[in-house]
């Protein structure tokens, strides 16, 4: 029997066992057990950014939802080539005898390689059973992805985590990153449901791809709060490690240039004027370290700005439960998933009003906001928090609470799942109408415009 419940305004049916036509119809049942490939060039012990813990957390949750999931990454030194952890099988690829660096200058080499292994690894996973849908994560796995979904007719769902061109404010300034935009594309037109982190990346996917909006799925980034909350001993301690005689401002994250930490770094001096004993610091690494480094003392900050470099699991969430503002300043952000960590430990939050943090934080409830690399609007923003701790501490339990309820990894495993429900009633009419297509007029190329791709369509640029 198929029981089903409806909204207040629709309690009753009409006569003749009609329903109203203003029933909220919500179907009681769990979706049907599905089985998952998952494909990722990252996922623990291998984390290089935010990628590989996202697939992590999603395919943990999905576990526990009851899907079968099996992913396909690759392998690292002292790992098992397989095994089964947390509920998820794991195969991880092992690198071919001619192996290439995986460097800048050759990284598109080194992604076709690693496209070959990953691919018969990903058949191999096959060989013990049917799967329901492949998920790719990223252009680095585009071309094992749409090959096994080619070659297994099965639906193939991509989250696009950022784009080429959103990495580099619409502009694709060398070969590579043209290259890689052409993947990007290839990937996301082959897909049958795209999944973005944010409004902002809907738009930027529709815009960048020629994706129908209707094709894309906005399904946010998760968090697990339980994670981020430091005890108080290992915040106090945080904060005696870190703080002076002031308040303490923080920062978490990689160092490179569209993250916006230079601006933070020039909105110190004002800062320490107006907050005697201002202490800063930076936690993360990157290749735009040095020239921050730099920066900081051109400015004559070696008292007050502290480099850390990576901090650990445990530290992190310390650290930023001690801060009296941490604040997020990037220039492009597809998500900002950083400052739903930083919420989840405690910290009051300052961030850009740009891409997906635009959407996280709602000023004056959940934190407060700056329009992206203005250092004066940002000094300004946080010294709004330094300046009234129970404002501060108000939107900072705000916000934790927010993540709890909005951001939990069960809530987006579900609508994960959603998606996947989606692409396979869609999968065989869009495969007709595709195939259809390709007889009509061939395999189509993808051709890439000039100048900057995100300028006609997205005013919030960044």
């Amino acid at each position: 029997m198929d029981f089903r419940c409806r909204s207040a305004r629709a309690r009753g049916q009409l006569k003749g066992g009609r329903m109203s036509p203003d029933a909220h119809v919500i179907d009681i049942h769990p979706a049907r057990q599905l089985r998952v490939l998952m494909l990722s060039w990252e996922y623990p012990p291998v984390l290089v950014g935010g990628l590989g813990r996202h697939v992590h957390a999603l395919s943990v949750a999905l576990a526990a939802a009851g899907h079968e999931v099996t992913v396909v990454t690759r392998h690292s030194d002292g790992a098992p080539h397989e095994e089964y952890a947390e509920g998820v099988r794991i195969l991880r690829a092992p690198e071919d005898p001619v192996a290439f660096p995986l460097a800048t200058s050759s990284l598109l080499a080194w992604t076709m390689a690693f496209n070959h292994t990953l691919t018969r690894t990903a058949l191999r996973a096959t060989e013990a059973g049917t799967y329901d849908v492949i998920h790719a994560h990223d252009w680095l796995v585009a071309h094992t992805a749409i090959t096994l979904a080619e070659h297994l007719d099965l639906p193939l769902v991509t989250t696009m985590h950022a784009t080429e061109a959103g990495r580099h404010q619409g502009w694709l300034p060398e070969e590579m990153n043209r290259t890689i935009h052409g993947v990007e594309h290839w990937l996301s037109s082959s897909s049958v449901r795209v999944i973005a982190c944010s409004g902002y990346m809907r738009d930027q996917v529709t815009a960048l791809f020629d994706v129908p909006t209707a094709q894309v799925d906005v399904v946010p980034n998760g968090v697990d709060g339980r994670a981020w909350r430091a005890r108080p001993r290992a915040v106090a301690s945080a904060r005696a490690r870190f703080a002076g005689d002031g308040p303490l401002v923080g920062y978490a994250g990689r160092l490179v240039y569209e993250k916006g930490v230079q601006h933070l770094v020039h909105a110190v001096p004002r800062l320490r004027e107006r907050h005697p004993g201002l202490r800063v610091v930076i936690a993360g690494d990157g290749p735009y370290r040095s020239e921050l480094e730099a920066q900081a003392r051109r400015l004559a900050l070696g008292s007050t700005v502290r480099f850390t470099g990576f901090l650990d699991s445990t530290q992190l969430p310390a650290m930023l439960g001690a801060t009296d503002a941490t604040v997020v300043p990037s220039l492009y952000e597809p998500f900002g998933m950083v400052a739903l960590e930083a919420a989840a430990a405690g910290a009051p939050l300052a961030v850009a009003r740009t891409g997906g943090l635009a959407e996280i934080v709602e000023p004056g409830v959940t934190g407060v906001t700056f329009p992206h690399s203005d250092p004066d609007a940002l000094a300004g923003a946080v010294g709004q928090l330094l300046g009234d701790e129970v404002f501060a501490r108000r939107v900072a339990r705000r916000a934790r609470t927010m993540v709890g309820e909005q951001y939990g990894w069960a809530t987006i495993a579900a609508r994960t799942a959603a998606s996947y429900t989606a692409a396979r009633r869609e999968h065989g009419p869009l495969q007709a109408r595709r195939a259809a297509a390709q007889l009509a007029g061939g395999r189509a190329r993808i051709a890439i415009p000039e100048g900057n791709l995100l300028a006609p369509a997205d005013h919030a640029a960044c």
